[in-house]
């Protein structure tokens, strides 16, 4: 990636770079011929539980590609588990607890991150459903989710809901206030 300008923090020479960001060697921009700098990866945590992004970076880059995300299915003899949304967007929508992969992470272990924020459960084993493309959210100029949705067939604990939910409960016949491509996507895979 090569910028007109060092990234923020920086005032300009090569060796005067901020923390996470390094000069690309022999690189420069075509544009402004001036040295080009990239954000490395390696800087990035995915494992404190904190989102790396600002919410302007994230309306920034998301307002801009799509934003991939992993939903997260349990099922059992009561049904499929689904929460209340108590956040935006989706507010009291029923839905499969699910969110944004992190860059660097590996999809399971996003799965096995959410599952313990939202429903405070150990994933030890998923399977891969299928995928789920949001057209709903980038039509109410939100952004453009695409979720890759995972059976969770082995976890340990209690389903405890942190506060980005409502309530929770297993569901044999799915609610009509639920999020629209969630549903078409279960119902194709449900019994």
């Amino acid at each position: 990636m090569c910028a007109d300008q060092p990234p923020q923090g920086s005032s300009g020479p090569p060796n005067d770079h901020p923390k996470g960001a390094t000069l690309i060697r022999n690189q420069a921009c075509p544009r402004s011929r001036r040295p080009a700098w990239r954000e490395t990866a390696k800087n990035i945590s995915v494992s404190d539980g904190q989102h790396p992004l600002t919410d302007e970076e994230f309306r920034y880059i998301f307002g801009k590609v799509p934003r991939l995300t992993v939903e997260i299915v349990v099922k059992s003899n009561d049904g499929v588990l689904l929460t209340l949304r108590n956040i935006e967007p989706c507010k009291g929508l029923w839905h499969l607890p699910g969110g944004t992969v992190q860059f660097g992470e590996k999809l399971t272990a996003a799965v096995q991150r959410i599952a313990k924020r939202e429903l405070g459960v150990d994933v030890s084993a998923t399977k891969l459903l299928g995928y789920i493309e949001y057209p709903s959210h980038y039509e109410s100029g939100l952004d453009s989710p695409v979720g890759i949705a995972f059976d969770v067939v082995g976890y340990a604990g209690k389903v405890r809901l942190n506060d980005e939910a409502e309530e929770s409960c297993w569901f044999t016949n799915l609610p009509p206030e639920m999020h629209r491509e969630q549903s078409d996507f279960l119902r194709s895979i449900l019994p």
